[in-house]
């Protein structure tokens, strides 16, 4: 009897941590994409908190969904928007490079619709920058007129980390 008291009371307590498909809900910051859900049982970020976080793409989306990677990046924004972070204190790059270049294309270079126009739209619109490695560029012929507008070309996705990391951003190793 005590052990199934003892277990009754553990899922109990657990159970606010327990979160379903149907917990996820759209974010403040970057609206449309990157779903978050609460997590009460997190400690209060301090609220001197910077996050400068660069966020590494080299695998495209399916081309009819927008690619993970880069709505895990709104996700991020999302959730420490949530958690009680102003804009100026949640920094992210995104470098991009192979074939999930083609993410970041026009829909005439496509030759389709980019299902992730709309996200990368609103992340260069939350001051998110993005970054195509040039060494890339010049493989898969891609010209900057051929780029969303906002993203920028790199000498390479390297040299882009190394810059990123020499300003103080960490890499996203998810």
């Amino acid at each position: 009897m005590i052990r199934v008291v003892v277990a009754a009371i553990g899922l109990v307590l657990c159970a606010s941590a327990l979160a379903g498909p149907g917990d996820f809900h759209a974010g403040s910051r970057i609206k449309g994409f990157g779903r978050i859900a609460a997590v009460d049982a997190a400690p209060k970020l301090p609220p001197e908190t910077v996050l400068k976080v660069a966020f590494d793409v080299s695998e495209p989306g399916a081309s009819d969904t927008v690619n993970r990677k880069l709505d895990s990046a709104a996700r991020f924004i999302n959730m420490h928007a949530a958690a009680g972070l102003r804009d100026d204190q949640v920094q992210v790059a995104v470098v991009v490079h192979g074939k999930a270049s083609q993410d970041l294309l026009t829909a005439e270079k496509l030759g389709r619709d980019n299902p992730n126009q709309a996200l990368i739209a609103a992340l260069i619109e939350a001051g998110v920058s993005i970054s195509l490695c040039g060494q890339t560029a010049a493989y898969y012929d891609i010209g900057a007129g051929d780029l969303l507008p906002g993203v920028n070309m790199a000498l390479s996705a390297m040299t882009q980390h190394a810059l990123l990391q020499q300003q103080g951003y960490s890499l996203n190793p998810f």
